[in-house]
């Protein structure tokens, strides 16, 4: 398909199909690789059709940069969901990962910057949570015994815990049942929400009225929201304007400002998919990466003996690591970025739309066509990283093995939709990293196979199952 504005062409891509375009021509689990293959034929932003949706993916540093950030104010919008208005929320509610852009996400996301902020973002109160938590996840593997584990739900317990202090006011034990529950059935979500058949009931709004395909696709997802709206009701009975717990708290005092004048914003439909959009965005990706991060360790252990020694030289094994360690362990930090980096957590970061006709890299794209980010090709772009498909730490140490932030480092991708959770996330890492790795020497079991060290894609990439061994330093 050609269209012109000025000169300027449409970008190319696969011929399509009559009426399913080129739906059939991918591979909706492997789709980063599936991207990537077009790329090397059509160049770095080129196009591809869904039945009759037309998308654009760009791929490569400059063309993701000039999209995220030079044009950001053209391509920061998102492709509705038709699915979504099945689960009976009110129009225009759509919490801020997916919500389209405009007033009611800037406002939205405007509040949760600020509310997350007031109760702690940035400060030293919220860093001695995440240090405490740490010190709990050790706990938890300290009961391990040094036996064989798969330290994969007690690690998104852990990391699931600050968001949740945050948002409902309260962690959870890793024995919580209720909460292990919670926890699987968000994983499965990404699981069904990948793949081929939910594309095709996007394209298809009609076939969410057979029973069985919706709730195979999006039962996860309602049990989701099910779960805050239980969280959320307990919060309405014990509601005090006057004492704000939580972030729950937070939005519910916005929801009386405006009960005179009700909006799509500040709804109790708006509250509970921001509240299941900061569970999930403050869980998945960080607790995804510390097992990528664990399974390098164990598959590298001169790297995990090399943190082991900074760590020891510059904290100890006494004193709890703090943010300001980070600028005495360029090794270790240099480490956890190339965790981020190869680990790839999120490799086509989530679909944006233009808001009007503009231009990428040369190439004319209309108003109101998708966009996928294929944050793997500025990752893992040969031209750019020096050992792109290895793990190799010395990505990010100069010469006289000072850590370096690059350039083309952005997992947590850029420009108006950058990832809200950013800062968070960050200390997160280094926080419960270190703790860790100050505490235990991590080995892969006797008698077991070298674990995988290729992803599972499921909208994130994540590791393989795998067990490891603790053992106290």
């Amino acid at each position: 398909m050609k269209r012109r504005k000025g000169g300027t062409s449409y970008p190319p891509g696969p011929s399509s199909w009559p009426f399913f375009g080129n739906l059939l021509q991918v591979d909706f689990h492997k789709l980063p690789r599936s991207f990537d293959q077009l790329s090397k034929k059509f160049g770095n932003v080129f196009s591809f059709q869904l039945g009759w949706i037309n998308l654009v993916v760009v791929n490569g540093y400059d063309a993701v940069k000039e999209t995220l950030v030079t044009k950001s104010e053209d391509t920061s919008d998102r492709p509705s969901m038709p699915l979504m208005k099945k689960m009976g929320f009110r129009k225009d509610c759509e919490g801020i990962v997916m919500a389209r852009y405009g007033r009611g996400w800037k406002d939205t996301r405007r509040f949760t910057i600020s509310t997350l902020r007031n109760f702690g973002l940035g400060k030293k109160s919220l860093e001695e949570r995440v240090t405490e938590e740490a010190s709990c996840l050790c706990a938890a593997f300290e009961t391990q015994d040094g036996c064989p584990f798969d330290p994969h739900f007690l690690i998104n317990n852990a990391v699931s815990n600050v968001i949740c202090s945050i948002v409902f006011g309260d962690r959870f034990e890793y024995d919580d049942e209720k909460f292990q529950r919670m926890l699987h059935i968000m994983e499965e979500s990404l699981k069904t929400g990948t793949g081929l058949l939910p594309q095709v009931m996007n394209l298809f709004p009609v076939l969410v009225h057979v029973p069985f395909l919706m709730r195979k696709v999006f039962q996860p997802q309602e049990d989701i929201y099910c779960f805050m709206k239980e969280i959320i009701k307990e919060h309405q009975k014990t509601f005090d304007p006057a004492t704000t717990r939580d972030f729950i708290d937070a939005f519910l005092v916005e929801m009386e400002k405006t009960k005179d004048n009700p909006s799509d914003t500040f709804s109790l439909d708006n509250l509970i998919i921001t509240a299941g959009d900061l569970f999930g965005a403050g869980t998945e990706t960080t607790s995804t990466t510390l097992r990528w991060g664990l399974l390098y360790m164990i598959l590298y252990p001169d790297i995990q003996s090399q943190v082991h020694k900074e760590i020891d030289t510059v904290i100890g094994r006494s004193r709890r690591p703090t943010m300001a360690d980070q600028i005495n362990l360029p090794f270790t930090n240099a480490v956890i970025h190339e965790i981020q980096r190869c680990g790839d957590i999120v490799p086509l970061s989530l679909p944006h739309m233009t808001s009007c006709d503009t231009e990428i890299q040369g190439f004319f794209v209309p108003k109101g066509v998708g966009i996928f980010i294929n944050l793997t090709s500025v990752l893992k772009d040969k031209t750019l990283w020096e050992r792109p498909h290895q793990f190799y730490p010395e990505h990010f140490l100069d010469a006289n093995r000072n850590f370096v932030k690059r350039d083309a480092f952005m997992p947590f991708a850029a420009g108006r939709r950058v990832c809200l959770g950013e800062q968070l996330a960050r200390m997160e890492l280094f926080l419960f990293f270190t703790t860790l790795f100050q505490r235990f020497t991590f080995t892969i079991p006797k008698n077991q196979a070298r674990p995988r060290d290729d992803p599972f894609y499921a909208f994130t990439q994540s590791p393989h199952p795998y067990q490891i061994c603790a053992e106290l330093r």
